[in-house]
């Protein structure tokens, strides 16, 4: 067990076996570990990527310009294994310097574009297609504010909820209760925003509810880090409940969601609609 009185050193140095499960992912130092060149496939948008819900924001953002007829949102998907380090390879780093998946390479026109954090990403697209993203005043900025809100929430719920509750190989109750309060006031200021509108950002379905969805739906559907919905008294947030189920109802959403995994029902790569609807349901 951890030394309880543990008193940090004067200077921190980096334990490299003190890593644990986590140890090919985490480092204090950015660049490559080794070289590798990315893939390219036939589309225009080249995703790197995992069915993380980081992951899911993009794929489900593309199969929805798809769906609404956006045939320049054709994608190749290629697996980023960040359990085996892939996100350190040189080729990945000259997409992503953070190393954190997803990153998009737009190679519609005549030099590649580089798009790397995953609500960068949501608003390239929208803006690049036109679509889940208002053009302008008010509606915009109400967009906008809940995407970013959902980008500085997340840590909280993933890095900091879910590791200390889930993942640490030891539980403790002061980082517990910390997140979990923390955990619970994010969802509670989604509830309380859900109670005035059908979307989050107003009656209109945006790339807000996309990057939100990912995340949150997963504790709505007791998915994540364990029974944490349990946990949480997730059933408690009805109107967090209903617009989880009316976007997860949505098929883009749902063909979003099989891609960059290799569980069974699931496609580890992606270069054509075919592949998602070999594991579709019929």
């Amino acid at each position: 067990m951890p030394d309880p009185t543990y008193t940090p050193p004067k200077v921190w140095t980096w334990d490299a076996e003190s890593g644990g499960d986590w140890a090919k992912i985490n480092r204090p130092i950015a660049g490559p570990t080794h070289e590798k060149n990315l893939p390219r496939g036939e589309h225009p948008l080249q995703l790197y990527s995992l069915g993380t819900p980081n992951g899911q924001k993009v794929t489900i953002m593309l199969e929805e310009l798809l769906a609404a007829g956006k045939t320049g949102a054709e994608y190749d998907a290629w697996l980023i294994s960040i359990g085996d380090g892939d996100q350190f390879s040189s080729g990945f780093v000259s997409v992503n310097p953070n190393s954190k998946i997803p990153a998009l390479l737009d190679c519609s026109g005549a030099e590649p574009v580089r798009v790397f954090e995953s609500g960068a990403i949501l608003m390239y697209l929208a803006e690049k297609f036109g679509l889940f993203l208002p053009a302008e005043g008010a509606a915009r900025a109400e967009c906008l504010s809940w995407l970013m809100w959902q980008m500085s929430t997340a840590p909280m719920i993933g890095g900091g909820f879910g590791h200390f509750y889930f993942y640490a190989p030891e539980k403790y109750e002061y980082p517990i209760n910390r997140y979990t309060m923390e955990a619970k006031r994010i969802i509670d200021v989604a509830d309380r925003r859900l109670a005035e509108s059908t979307y989050l950002a107003g009656e209109d379905y945006t790339i807000a509810d996309i990057a939100t969805w990912a995340w949150l739906s997963r504790l709505v559907d007791g998915d994540a880090y364990g029974d944490a919905a349990t946990f949480l008294d997730m059933a408690s947030y009805k109107n967090l409940a209903r617009w989880s189920a009316l976007i997860g109802g949505r098929p883009a959403v749902q063909r979003g969601t099989k891609v960059n995994r290799t569980d069974e029902g699931f496609v580890k790569e992606r270069h054509s609609a075919a592949d998602i609807d070999a594991v579709m349901p019929a």
